[in-house]
């Protein structure tokens, strides 16, 4: 990974935000009978300083999709969660540098975020991008995408919200996708094509930029959450 240029702290907050509660790094709060602590949720309009729509990237890696999309889109918000700090780090900084207000980020486990950290039906979109399938046993603690996980998605989803999916890996997008379809709450819709990149930095993520290159396949869903 390129080392990115250094800011200050003063520069990287705004774009970088701290949830003790959910951090990777921290043992969770607990109060004097040792139950864990519940923070309030967040308060978008607070965080963000308007009531535009907020959509949330979980595992934005070096935040090709953050940045891309912020710029395009400045009448929406993008909120970030990555779990490896200098990924974050690095994100923020290319964000903090293009001074993009719209888009914040946070090193926390997102499956506590979406859980326990925002308010249900207070998000547009949900994109997961090329998530590691941790196939291996030892590893199945950290994969993301558990039928819990997909649950929470659709709990912070407004109605009518989209989760966007996307994998280079075949048996892990086929599980994926068949949690959600037997999910009585999400609706599988048209996924948009793939459009030709015009320029290197035109991809939906770093992933994406280096498996097309490669000529891997790449599998891509939308989900619509709808009533149950």
């Amino acid at each position: 990974m390129r080392k990115p240029r250094k800011l200050p702290f003063e520069e990287l907050a705004p774009y970088s935000i701290d949830f003790p509660s959910a951090s990777p790094r921290r043992p969770r709060q607990v109060d004097a009978n040792g139950e864990p602590v519940t923070p309030p949720r967040t308060d978008w309009s607070t965080l963000f300083g308007n009531t535009n729509p907020v959509e949330i990237e979980v595992g934005f890696g070096k935040g090709l999709f953050l940045v891309n999309a912020g710029v395009a889109q400045s009448g929406t918000n993008f909120f970030g969660i990555e779990i490896v700090r200098k990924y974050q780090l690095y994100a923020a900084t290319r964000i903090a540098l293009r001074q993009l207000t719209n888009v914040k980020t946070t090193c926390s486990d997102a499956k506590l975020v979406l859980r326990e950290l925002v308010v249900p039906g207070s998000v547009a979109a949900v994109h997961v991008y090329f998530p590691d399938p941790w196939w291996k046993s030892r590893h199945k603690k950290r994969l993301l995408f558990t039928p819990d996980f997909a649950d929470s998605v659709w709990q912070v989803l407004a109605p009518e919200g989209i989760l966007h999916f996307v994998s280079d890996v075949a048996d892990y997008f086929a599980m994926v996708t068949g949690i959600l379809t037997t999910m009585p709450g999400f609706q599988a819709v048209p996924a948009p094509d793939a459009t030709d990149p015009k320029h290197d930095m035109d991809y939906l993520t770093n992933f994406e930029r280096k498996f097309r290159k490669e000529g891997r396949p790449i599998y891509r869903s939308k989900y619509l959450k709808v009533r149950v």
